[in-house]
């Protein structure tokens, strides 16, 4: 099938170089030259693990583009993926703008029948919006479908999430969009959700807002875990048993970050309140994921008594493993209040120090783990990294000025930092101690 995927981003390009391994005819378009220039070359400019080598594979195979021009894709395919980037707005709504603009170079191009898809996530109703678009624009009396079909990519699994789904959810409102999206995914063994467009949409919403709940739930249940003394992996372990509830996302921690949980949460909050409810359990989930990274700077104070001229060295920038993601990471925030309150922040992360350097001043970046310990009073692990998991902790307590570790993760296992002389704090892992106790 001659496909066109309209934004090379994470969601696009991952989509492009997917489908194209799959036998498929793709072309991707994106508006940044300097980035089709690389992709043309093979060169993905965010990490995701194995992507690199997929988009080389296809584009020696011939069945992988690159271009600038909207209209040459939509010339050349019968099936268009709109996945360009839908940034939240200062209220929380989703900035629809670069969608808006692509629908009408879609229309623009349009010669013969094509079936738009919302690849992008969108609020419900943008579908119809689209379609309104469309009509608008199009110079001549060309059938044409909207269509939706979500995205559930994490970042770091990406490709291994789009090759082996959990579930393909599609929004169609005709026989013939029906058809060609089912004949699209026919490769894939998984189950197929059919439904109308605003369905399809509010499925992306609700999912990740729900993925969001479990997280700010467990964490809430690790402030209670530690006032009582309990341990909080022990409980979500309980309680994930259940297998109405499931253990994935009951992992308490520092709260969660990326670019789609924190986005989604706001805007299904506003679509909501335009929608004329007050969806205050989502609010609440959004105020726990802020109150965790308070937290855990509290869990430092605690530790260092005053934090002017403290060196703090921090274990991991990306919001999470296996991506170079900065965007809503608790890093960002943390860092910037342990700088304002006068520590010495250093940082080592394997994959996003290329980026935080633009959007950190004055963290010194270290080489390693334990050119990071040199002389620290704390570390804080902010990301689980596995190249983490089997530290040298004799070796980092020599380098350390105090041996503390704050566990914003609970990567390690307490009683053995103790053994070893360490200060060990994790989150929810039972009655918190300040230095003094």
């Amino acid at each position: 099938m001659e496909i066109c995927i309209i934004g090379a981003g994470h969601v696009g390009l991952v989509t492009g170089a997917c489908f194209a391994d799959l036998g498929n005819q793709v072309i991707c378009v994106d508006s940044d030259p300097k980035k089709i220039t690389r992709l043309k070359k093979g060169k993905v400019s965010f990490y995701e693990p194995g992507l690199e080598e997929l988009v080389a594979h296809n584009l020696k195979q011939k069945r992988l583009s690159f271009t600038t021009r909207i209209a040459e894709g939509v010339q050349k395919s019968q099936v268009i993926f709109i996945a360009v980037g839908t940034p939240p707005q200062p209220d929380g709504d989703a900035d629809l703008t670069a969608v808006e603009n692509v629908c009408q170079e879609i229309a623009q191009a349009i010669t013969r029948y094509r079936l738009i898809v919302e690849k992008s996530t969108v609020p419900v109703e943008t579908g119809k919006w689209m379609r309104h678009t469309l009509k608008a624009f199009i110079r001549k009396k060309v059938p044409f479908d909207v269509a939706s079909n979500p995205e559930f990519l994490r970042e770091g699994s990406a490709l291994k999430d789009f090759t082996h789904p959990d579930r393909i959810v599609i929004g169609v409102e005709s026989q013939r969009a029906r058809s060609l999206l089912r004949e699209l995914y026919k490769p894939f063994q998984a189950p197929l959700v059919m439904t109308d467009l605003e369905s399809a949409e509010l499925i992306k919403h609700a999912s990740n807002a729900f993925l969001a709940t479990k997280i700010s739930f467990i964490n809430a249940v690790a402030t209670l875990c530690e006032r009582v003394g309990a341990d909080v992996e022990k409980v979500a372990l309980g309680v994930g048993l259940d297998h109405r509830i499931g253990t994935a996302f009951l992992d308490a921690g520092v709260g969660f970050g990326g670019f789609c949980l924190p986005k989604d949460l706001e805007a299904f909050i506003r679509i909501a309140e335009k929608l004329g409810y007050d969806f205050s359990l989502l609010k609440a989930v959004k105020q726990i994921n802020e109150d965790q990274r308070r937290g855990l700077l509290q869990k430092v104070e605690r530790q260092l008594w005053n934090l002017k001229d403290k060196k703090v060295g921090i274990l991991g920038l990306a919001f999470k493993p296996d991506t170079d993601d900065l965007r809503f990471a608790p890093s960002l925030e943390i860092i910037s209040s342990l700088s304002k309150a006068g520590a010495q922040v250093r940082a080592f992360d394997p994959q996003a120090m290329e980026a935080a350097k633009g959007l950190m001043n004055g963290v010194t970046f270290a080489k390693d783990p334990y050119e990071l310990a040199k002389g620290c009073d704390c570390l804080v692990v902010l990301t689980e990294w596995n190249e983490f998991k089997e530290l040298d902790f004799k070796r980092l307590k020599r380098l350390m000025r105090q041996p503390v570790v704050i566990d914003g993760r609970n990567l390690y296992d307490a009683e053995s930092l103790r053994r070893l002389g360490f200060r060990y704090v994790g989150v929810g892992k039972g009655k918190q101690k300040d230095a003094r106790s």
